[in-house]
């Protein structure tokens, strides 16, 4: 038997993380509503991302060490974008910045001894 992990994006553009033995079942469930307090007061939901499991443990720990993940984390999970994932997977202060030339050092662009204001 076949176990899943998926992320729906509700109609006021948040995130829904669970896990299901019957994906079909369950994504119709959440397009009736009444089955999930969440999902039913954002509806539509659209399914972002799903991956199988064999065991029921194994999608659910899927589903609860994707639950915590960040906005940016999932929408790079769903686009399958795996450079996006590691960067996001990195904690804010090591992760190199891409709105600056110089990794965040503002006085690198100027020249030595200067500082920018």
């Amino acid at each position: 038997m076949a176990f899943w992990a998926y992320i729906l994006r509700c109609a006021d553009g948040k995130y829904y993380t669970g896990h299901t033995d019957n994906l079909e079942r369950r994504m119709a469930e959440h397009q009736h509503g009444g089955f999930c307090d969440f999902t039913s007061r954002r509806r539509p939901v659209t399914l972002i991302w799903c991956a199988e499991f064999p065991s029921r443990y194994e999608a659910l720990s899927a589903e609860l060490r994707v639950k915590k993940w960040s906005r940016a984390k999932k929408e790079a999970l769903a686009a399958s974008d795996w450079g996006k994932l590691s960067y996001f997977a990195r904690p804010p202060h090591e992760r190199v910045s891409t709105s600056l030339d110089t990794n965040g050092d503002r006085t690198a662009r100027n020249g030595p001894g200067e500082t920018a204001c």
